[in-house]
């Protein structure tokens, strides 16, 4: 009985590396699925469901069942079929349209895409800013007409301006970098506490938005969409803003209140917008802000990069072979605060 007793305790005590373990694929490229197969400990067995095409929902959901972990972007009904779920690696950094009671209420960890594709996003504000400040979006149609229009067009240079990052994690941060190398002055606005970051000038709690707002020349939309992100840049903020300043938006459309963003260009306050995000999204056909020429809009595409989709992968194969050793996880989300 001694003998059978201390084998189920050093059973019980096993490291999780010493488990099998079934790590579950939605949505993803048949290249992926073959990288983590090709690169997962021997204990680990990755499943891909890549398409409808694989079997429908009910084969998902026969695979869910009984899988510890989950790489994609579950459904609900896939996180409820998932009765041996421990973790959950969603591909995107944005995760509030995953955070299910089920996950939630749980002890499942989450992990995200936080700061993977943060220096082409920030790369792509950027090109939106330059564009509209060196008004390459007027000079552009030019050269299918092939017209050379000559004259003052009031160009401006970034030297000098103030730019006030909305969300200073690796999207702001990043976006932050770049200004203070084109010599601007860069005010972060930020619930967190206030570890040194190097690209600041200046750190302000979300509640002082409205008084560092007015001294922007160009505001960066960088905040994962919370319930206290939503709205927080709404119409007093853009009647705060300078005339003749700039608006990039690059993380959600939620975050900023888009008739009043149309509001301020109509009325010519703003001199223009950059949005790869917008609400709603897609934008439909039809909506206002279509018409304007001093608004860029790209279709959520800023993630898109050479360099992302390598750290994707690299997280991926690392979280499963932590998952396995059962060490602590990489860009663990916190589900209550939503990021």
């Amino acid at each position: 009985m001694r003998t059978l007793l201390a084998l189920l305790l050093f059973l019980a005590a096993m490291p999780l590396q010493a488990q099998e373990l079934k790590v579950l694929v939605v949505g993803q490229s048949a290249g992926l699925v073959s990288e983590l197969r090709g690169s997962s400990p021997s204990n680990v067995t990755v499943v891909a469901h890549v398409t409808d095409r694989d079997g429908g929902q009910s084969v998902l959901l026969r695979e869910a069942a009984d899988a510890d972990a989950i790489i994609g972007n579950p459904t609900q009904a896939v996180v409820r079929a998932a009765k041996k779920l421990k973790w959950v690696q969603i591909t995107s950094a944005g995760v509030k349209p995953y955070l299910y009671p089920e996950l939630v209420e749980s002890e499942v960890v989450m992990t995200n895409a936080q700061t993977l594709s943060s220096a082409a996003i920030a790369d792509h504000g950027f090109a939106m800013l330059l564009a509209l400040t060196r008004k390459l979006n007027h000079f552009i149609p030019d050269r299918t007409r092939e017209t050379w229009r000559g004259g003052s067009y009031g160009l401006e240079e970034l030297e000098g301006k103030t730019a006030v990052v909305i969300g200073t994690g690796g999207i702001g941060a990043n976006v932050a970098r770049r200004a203070r190398a084109f010599g601007m002055t860069v005010i972060g606005v930020d619930p967190e506490e206030f570890p040194p970051r190097l690209s600041f000038d200046r750190m302000v709690y979300p509640d002082r938005l409205d008084s560092v707002i007015r001294e922007a020349d160009a505001v960066f939309v960088c905040a994962p969409h919370t319930k206290d992100s939503e709205g927080m840049m709404g119409p007093a903020q853009f009647e705060l803003m300078k005339r003749g300043s700039y608006f990039i938006a690059l993380s959600r459309g939620k975050v900023y209140d888009m008739p009043a963003l149309v509001k301020a260009l109509d009325s010519q306050k703003l001199a223009g917008a950059g949005v790869d995000v917008t609400d709603p999204e897609p934008l439909p056909k039809g909506h206002p802000l279509w018409k304007f020429e001093n608004a860029i809009i790209t279709p959520h595409v800023a993630t898109q990069g050479l360099l992302g989709g390598k750290l994707r992968l690299e997280v991926y194969k690392d979280n499963i072979a932590r998952f396995a050793a059962g060490e602590k996880l990489r860009n663990i989300v916190d589900m209550r605060k939503e990021y």
